[in-house]
């Protein structure tokens, strides 16, 4: 191929990733304004097991609306272990923790997730040494997200304990979005990439330090177990226990309020 071919087929190639995103973004958009509004009885589940919802500003509460209807409308649920079935309640409450990681940017619906299923209770999860785990969630980079109904349940119900397992699973969906699950979900550019290292890197080895001194951490110390889990931990902590995140890891939550677009302690 010569240069003046190789140029027109570049130049084609990049009018297509043009156009084609362009179009999801069109179609995200046509999705969001033809999307229903809750009903009473959607907004009474959310109030009787997400109690963050009532702490939510107003105009964030309306953001999020039409992004849960489309979460339910383009996701499959399956029901596992001894479910019956999916309900309506259960996927109002699910999805609803779920868009609370897009509300504030720019965001593709979880573009790789598939299938969200969920199980009565706690489940039992293979481990890459051929145990088995007892697991309250999982997140795999297949397109699919594992959830215990009593564990959402729960972790919606108390909103200040810093433990939510939904969105414990859909940060690592976000994470996995570049491929693999490694704390460092896509950002917007070298700059951004290079200060969310930085601020990262840091609180994690504070933390793991103060975990191996036997200090009391704002985060759960699973949060230990690699980057990718620290990266959920600090999610969960950043909506539920906002003002003491910031307290301690000042650049952590910064980044994350960058990376969200949110800011829970002015809630």
């Amino acid at each position: 191929m010569n240069g003046v071919l190789w140029l027109v087929w570049l130049a084609v190639i990049i009018c297509i990733a043009v156009w084609a995103f362009g179009s999801q973004k069109r179609l995200k958009q046509k999705a969001l304004l033809e999307a229903e509004p809750l009903t009473n009885k959607d907004l009474g589940f959310l109030e009787d097991h997400f109690g963050l919802y009532k702490k939510i500003p107003l105009e964030i509460r309306n953001c999020l609306e039409p992004i849960i209807q489309v979460l339910i409308a383009e996701k499959n649920f399956e029901a596992c272990g001894n479910l019956d079935e999916i309900s309506r309640e259960m996927k109002v409450v699910v999805m609803a923790q779920a868009a609370l990681l897009l509300v504030g940017r720019d965001h593709r619906f979880f573009s790789k997730l598939r299938t969200v299923l969920i199980y009565p209770e706690a489940f039992s999860g293979g481990r890459k040494d051929g145990d088995e785990t007892v697991r309250l969630g999982e997140s795999w980079e297949s397109g699919s997200v594992i959830l215990s109904w009593r564990s959402v349940q729960r972790g919606g119900e108390d909103e200040r304990d810093g433990r939510n397992v939904v969105i414990h699973e859909f940060a690592h969906q976000l994470d996995q979005e570049n491929r693999h699950a490694d704390g460092l979900p896509l950002l917007k550019n070298r700059d951004t990439v290079g200060n969310w290292a930085h601020a990262f890197s840091d609180a994690y080895e504070d933390f793991c330090q103060d975990l191996d001194k036997g200090r009391k951490t704002v985060m759960d110390p699973y949060g230990a177990t690699n980057p990718a889990e620290f990266f959920s931990v600090a999610t969960e902590t950043f909506f539920e226990k906002a003002k003491q995140l910031k307290r301690d890891y000042p650049q952590l939550y910064l980044q994350l309020k960058n990376y969200y677009g949110l800011d829970p302690v002015a809630w």
